[in-house]
C-alpha cells in the first residue's frame, strides 16, 4: 500500500506540473496577445538587464585570462627552449659557463611561478566570481514563472468575482491559490532584488583586484626576469672579451637617413642579398664604356658624382680580372646603343610598373644608359632582356627598369 502510495503521490505531483505548465503557456498567450494584463517592474527589469551584462563581461573577461594563461605557458616553453640551446652551444671550456646553467635554471623558475601565481590570484578568483551567476540566473528564471502563476491566479480569482452567476466556494479556493502564489512569488522576488544591484556593484571592486593582481605580478616578473637577463649579458660580456680576436662580422645597412627619389625603391631579393651601392656601380660602368672614346676623352658624370673633377682615361683597353673590357668593336655590333655590360637575373623579380622589367632567374639583361640620368633611382638599373633584343632589336617596346640586386654581373 505504501508504494501505491507513494507512486500516486509520484503521479499527482506529475499531472499538477503539467497543469503548471499549461496555465502559464495560456497565461502567456493572453498577455503577449493584450487580453491579460501583466505584472511589470521596471526596476527589476534594470537590474536583470545589468545582471545579463555583468555575466558577459565575466565570460568573456575569463575566457580572455585563459587565454593570457596560455600564451604565458608556450612562452615559458619557447624561453626554455631557448636557454637550454645556449647551454648546448656553450662550450665547457668558456669562462662563466656555470653562470648560464644557473641562469638557465632560475629562467625557467620565474616563468614557472608566474605562471601558477597567476592561475592562484586572477584565474580561480575569477572561477570563484562567476560561480555565483548560475544560481541567480535560475532563480530569475523561477521568479519569472511565479511571476505568471501570480498574474494567472489573480485573472482567474478576477473572474470568478465578476462573473453573473458566482461560485462562492470557487472564489473562496481561488482567492487562496492567489494568496499563496502572490506569497512565493514575492519571497522571491524580495530576495533577488536585494541581491541582484549588490552584485551589480560588486563588480567595480573585482575588476580592481583582478587588474591590480595581473599588474603587479607582471612587474614583479619583469623586475627578476630583468635582473637575470642583466647577468646573462654580463657573462657574455665576459665571454667576448676573452675572445675579442674572433669579432663576428656585421654587415652594414642602408641607412634609412639616405634619401630616395619617391618613385622608385628597389626591394631586397627573396634570399636577403645586402642591395649593391649604385654609386660604385656607376663608376665602374662609365670607366668600361669609356674605353670606345677618343684619348683624352672625359667620362660623363653621373647625379651622384656631379661634384667629381673630370677623369681622364689611357688609351689603353680597361680590364676586369685580366680581360679587356669591351673588345672588338664586332662584339659590340649587335648590341643596343650605349650597351654597358650584362647581368643575369638570380631571382625571380614580378613588375609592378609599367616601366619595368618582369626577370626570371636566368633571364639575361643588356644594361644600357638612361637618356636623362637625373632620373635613375638609386639601386636601379635600365635594360632590355637579351632575348627581345635579339629577337625584335627594338628599345622603345622593349626596355624596362630593374632593381639591380635581384641580378648579378657575368660580362
Amino acid at each position: 500500500m505504501a508504494e501505491l502510495g507513494s507512486k500516486g503521490v509520484t503521479a499527482g505531483k506529475i499531472a499538477s506540473n503539467v497543469q503548471k505548465k499549461l496555465t502559464r503557456a495560456q497565461e502567456k498567450v493572453l498577455q503577449k496577445l493584450g487580453k491579460a494584463d501583466e505584472t511589470k517592474d521596471e526596476q527589476f527589469e534594470q537590474c536583470v538587464q545589468n545582471f545579463n551584462k555583468q555575466l558577459s563581461e565575466g565570460t568573456r573577461l575569463q575566457k580572455d585570462l585563459r587565454t593570457y594563461l596560455a600564451s604565458v605557458k608556450a612562452m615559458h616553453e619557447a624561453s626554455k627552449k631557448l636557454t637550454e640551446c645556449l647551454q648546448e652551444v656553450y662550450e665547457p671550456d668558456w669562462p662563466g659557463r656555470d653562470d648560464t646553467n644557473k641562469i638557465a635554471e632560475n629562467n625557467d623558475l620565474l616563468w614557472t611561478d608566474f605562471h601558477q601565481k597567476l592561475v592562484d590570484q586572477a584565474l580561480l578568483t575569477m572561477d570563484t566570481y562567476l560561480g555565483q551567476f548560475p544560481d541567480i540566473k535560475s532563480r530569475i528564471a523561477k521568479r519569472g514563472r511565479k511571476l505568471v502563476d501570480y498574474d494567472s491566479a489573480r485573472h482567474h480569482f478576477e473572474a470568478l468575482q465578476t462573473a453573473k452567476k458566482k461560485d462562492e466556494t470557487k472564489i473562496a479556493k481561488a482567492e487562496e491559490e492567489l494568496v499563496k502564489a502572490q506569497k512565493v512569488f514575492e519571497e522571491m522576488n524580495v530576495d533577488l532584488q536585494e541581491e541582484l544591484p549588490s552584485l551589480w556593484n560588486s563588480r567595480v571592486g573585482f575588476y580592481v583586484n583582478t587588474f591590480q593582481s595581473i599588474a603587479g605580478l607582471e612587474e614583479n616578473f619583469h623586475k627578476e626576469m630583468s635582473k637575470l637577463n642583466q647577468n646573462l649579458h654580463d657573462v657574455l660580456l665576459g665571454l667576448d672579451k676573452q675572445y675579442s680576436g674572433n669579432a663576428f662580422p656585421v654587415k652594414a645597412q642602408p641607412s634609412d637617413s639616405t634619401p630616395a627619389k619617391a618613385n622608385k625603391s628597389p626591394s631586397p631579393p627573396p634570399d636577403g642579398s645586402p642591395i649593391t651601392s649604385p654609386e660604385t656601380k656607376t663608376v665602374n660602368h662609365e670607366l668600361e664604356s669609356s674605353t670606345l672614346e677618343a684619348p683624352g676623352a672625359s667620362i660623363p658624370k653621373s647625379p651622384s658624382q656631379s661634384s667629381l673633377p673630370a677623369v681622364v682615361v689611357e688609351t689603353f683597353p680597361a680590364t676586369v680580372n685580366g680581360t679587356v673590357e669591351g673588345g672588338a668593336s664586332s662584339e659590340r655590333a649587335d648590341m643596343p646603343p650605349g650597351f654597358l655590360f650584362k647581368v643575369q637575373a638570380m631571382h625571380d623579380y614580378t613588375a609592378t610598373d609599367t616601366d619595368e622589367l618582369q626577370l626570371k632567374a636566368g633571364d639575361v639583361v643588356l644594361v644600357i644608359p638612361f637618356e636623362n640620368p637625373e632620373e635613375q633611382d638609386e639601386g636601379w638599373l635600365m635594360g632590355v632582356k637579351e632575348s627581345d633584343w635579339i629577337q625584335h632589336k627594338e628599345l622603345d617596346q622593349c626596355r624596362g627598369v630593374f632593381p639591380e640586386n635581384f641580378t648579378e654581373r657575368v660580362q
